[in-house]
């Protein structure tokens, strides 16, 4: 095979590469985006109830954590984007366990607070179907 040959089997599988790494990285904007869109819909529930109660609740400090969530992971994810474009350029990519276990045990934490949050937080007597 020759130099030419070589050069052009190598630079097709750099790009695939990093044509991976950006489908990834709009995997993470995609997830940031549903997790500030769920912190909205959270805290925007109450609103669709009668106003009974003199405070707020407590959904709003729910939806504010997801949607804080989301925007880290707009920033990490952009950072690891870079990271792993440079790591790609340079030819020393290794793929690490940390980032998925850093977000699995974000969305582990964040489900538990939904789940404590729906079945914990009484129901308002005139709404059947919003907590608070």
């Amino acid at each position: 095979m020759s130099n030419t040959q070589t050069k052009a089997r190598d630079h097709l599988s750099r790009v695939r590469d990093h044509l991976a790494n950006e489908r990834t990285y709009l995997a993470w904007m995609r997830t940031a985006i549903a997790l500030m869109g769920f912190g909205v819909v959270i805290v925007r529930l109450r609103h669709f109830q009668v106003p009974s109660l003199p405070y707020p609740g407590n959904g709003w400090k729910l939806g504010l954590t997801f949607s804080s969530v989301g925007l880290v992971t707009v920033v990490l994810s952009t950072w690891h984007y870079f990271a792993i474009r440079y790591a790609i350029d340079e030819d020393i990519y290794k793929p690490g366990d940390r980032w998925v276990v850093l977000f699995s045990i974000a969305v582990i934490l964040l489900g538990t607070g939904v789940i404590y949050f729906v079945f914990t937080v009484p129901l308002n007597s005139t709404s059947l179907l919003v907590p608070e």
